[in-house]
């Protein structure tokens, strides 16, 4: 069964956005962002909100970001060319290799697990990643650990008083002092994800 798999930046207080709304201390040297590029590879769709698919257009015309100094065309390839699904109730219309959710993210996620193909689930963006680990929904974690504490924001993970074991399947220590962290969730034998309710408004 295809993964679902949730990937991001993290300051080491726990937070993927500063309490300014900034996340510049994010940027990646060309180590990482190799890293990210496999990541993507290695995925199979990518669920996205409103929020972060506006920001990834970017990538739907641009093969490179000058701005980073090192070649992205890889990337913007494979992202091109991955199936994305969106999440929102304010946009009409997509673009790219992309299609509007129909339903609640449990349910797409449902869906996609029954499909034939291979490749990872991915999921993207704050508010979206954390209805999904709110529902139970994801399989892995893949944490990116910036050295720096931001000291509040938007946090990682959901403060829902839930509590969920974790097996430690990957570490990684980039040169730029960053640390990655991939985990597994402990599912007991028998167990499966709730379905949750989901919600579509972005």
């Amino acid at each position: 069964m295809r993964s679902v798999t949730c990937s991001m930046s993290v300051s080491l207080d726990g937070y993927i956005v500063g309490p300014d709304g900034g996340f510049d201390w994010t940027a990646p040297d060309e180590e990482v962002f190799r890293f990210a590029t496999e990541e993507v590879r290695g995925a199979g769709v990518h669920l996205l909100g409103r929020k972060l698919y506006e920001t990834m257009l970017y990538w739907e015309t641009g093969d490179h970001d000058p701005s980073l100094g090192f070649p992205t065309h890889e990337f913007a390839t494979l992202w091109r060319a991955l199936p994305k699904v969106v999440f929102s109730t304010t946009l009409r219309e997509v673009r790219g290799d992309a299609r509007l959710a129909s339903g609640t993210l449990a349910e797409e996620i449902e869906k996609l697990r029954a499909e034939p193909g291979g490749g990872d689930i991915a999921i993207g963006g704050a508010t979206l990643a954390a209805e999904a680990a709110a529902s139970g929904l994801i399989d892995e974690y893949r944490v990116r650990v910036h050295p720096v504490l931001v000291g509040g924001g938007v946090p990682f993970f959901p403060r829902d008083e839930r509590r969920v074991d974790l097996e430690l399947v990957e570490t990684r220590t980039f040169g730029a002092a960053i640390v990655h962290l991939r985990y597994r969730v402990a599912r007991r034998p028998g167990v499966v994800p709730g379905p949750g309710s989901g919600t579509r408004g972005r």
